[in-house]
């Protein structure tokens, strides 16, 4: 109804600064989950992980902790903005792991920024890497595991989040060893 009704300045100002707002949290909180995948991966899998070439499958929830953002001029989304995160990762309703890390905003096109998130994780069986390269938007989030120390040392494979952001925010990951 209210469509052909122009806003003042200030008003177009807001409006968009909101949007930047909302785009940066959603970053964010992507972030936090792939922050979160790792964590629980390795402290959920136990001593036996599997060696026959079949993965290590985790199944987890979400839970963000803290989270802030470095927006550089200019305002808005723009190369060098930075995130950065920590979370929980949970199974069967109880923590089994934390991380931490951050994404630099790398590019962006139009108000749509794309992410370089690099994360590592401190588990009982050892420390857990991640990276990804994520354009923001309401799809799900794949992460590449790239290694880590202990029981991690040669791990490799994938991670999907999806519901990014939300209560029922959860991810899936698979680990080669």
């Amino acid at each position: 109804m209210f469509r052909n009704a122009r806003r003042s300045p200030e008003a177009e100002a807001e409006a968009k600064a909101c949007g930047a707002q909302a785009r940066r949290r959603r970053i964010a909180a992507a972030v936090v989950a792939a922050v979160v995948i790792g964590a629980g991966t390795a402290a959920g899998a136990g001593a036996d992980t599997p060696h026959d070439g079949q993965p290590e499958v985790l199944e987890l929830k979400v839970r963000n902790d803290q989270y802030a953002a470095d927006d550089k001029a200019p305002e808005g989304p723009s190369l060098g903005d930075t995130y950065v995160y920590s979370g929980a990762a949970l199974e069967d309703g109880r923590t089994v792991g934390h991380g931490g890390g951050t994404c630099e905003v790398v590019q962006v096109e139009g108000d749509t920024p794309t992410t370089q998130c690099l994360i590592t994780m401190e588990l009982d069986r050892g420390s857990l890497t991640m990276q990804s390269l994520w354009t923001s938007g309401p799809s799900a989030l794949d992460m590449a595991v790239t290694g880590g120390t202990g029981d991690f040392s040669t791990a490799r494979g994938t991670a999907r989040f999806w519901d990014i952001g939300t209560a029922d925010e959860r991810v899936r990951v698979e680990i080669l060893h």
